[in-house]
């Protein structure tokens, strides 16, 4: 009589499979670090003193954010101060 385990099957393909993953996002990760390129963000204005105005009105001023690297660059999320 020949006796299978199903369940350790299972737990190596699904170990195999997660290593796989892992490895596949150290490469990604690691893309940008082994061709060099990288994104910098530059500021030419870093701060912005806003002029005193009537409680309710819209402001609005246009922050301007350059790449001055070779890789694109992508901004994820922006916080005020």
């Amino acid at each position: 009589m020949k006796k299978t385990n199903n369940g350790m099957w299972l737990k190596l393909k699904v170990t195999m499979a997660a290593l796989f993953c892992l490895l596949l996002f150290a490469i990604h990760s690691n893309a940008e670090n082994i061709t060099g390129e990288k994104p910098v963000a530059f500021l030419p204005e870093q701060t912005f003193e806003f002029e005193p105005v009537i409680e309710g009105a819209v402001v609005i001023h246009d922050f301007i954010i350059q790449n001055k690297g070779t890789a694109p660059l992508v901004i994820h999320k922006v916080r005020t101060g």
